[in-house]
C-alpha cells in the first residue's frame, strides 16, 4: 500500500495542475509531439518541457524521441490507479449515505404516529 500511496500522490500532484490536466486531456485522444502539446498553450516551450517532466516522473504519460521529433502518449494504468483509488472512496460514501438515510427514515417513522398506523 506504501508503494501505491506514493504513486498516487505523484500522479495527484501532477494532476493538481491546470496546464498538465489539459495536457493529459489532449493525449487521451491519441499520442502527440511536445510541439503539438504547446501549440494551444500560452507558454515558453521550455515551460511546457517542465510540465511534462512532472507527467512523466508521475508515470502518466511517457515519450519517445524519434529523430528530432519527440512524442508523448498517455499510460493508462497509471490513470486506472487513481480511478480505481476514488472509485474506492466513492462506493465507501455511497454505502455510508444509504446507511445514513435508512437511519434518518426509521427515525421519521418512529416520531410521526401516522406513519406507524399505517405500517401492517
Amino acid at each position: 500500500m506504501l508503494n501505491n500511496s506514493a504513486a498516487l500522490d505523484s500522479v495527484f500532484h501532477a494532476l493538481a495542475d491546470p496546464t498538465r490536466r489539459v495536457m493529459v486531456e489532449r493525449l487521451s485522444r491519441g499520442p502527440a509531439s511536445v510541439s503539438e502539446l504547446a501549440r494551444p498553450l500560452d507558454m515558453s516551450l521550455p515551460a511546457v518541457v517542465q510540465h511534462l517532466q512532472v507527467l512523466e516522473e508521475s508515470g502518466l504519460i511517457r515519450s519517445e524521441k524519434v529523430g528530432r521529433v519527440r512524442t508523448c502518449r498517455i499510460e493508462p494504468k497509471v490513470l486506472r490507479l487513481a480511478e480505481q483509488w476514488i472509485n474506492e472512496r466513492r462506493t465507501l460514501w455511497e454505502h455510508r449515505l444509504d446507511r445514513l438515510g435508512e437511519f434518518l427514515a426509521e427515525e421519521d417513522a418512529a416520531a410521526d404516529p401516522k406513519s406507524r398506523r399505517n405500517k401492517p
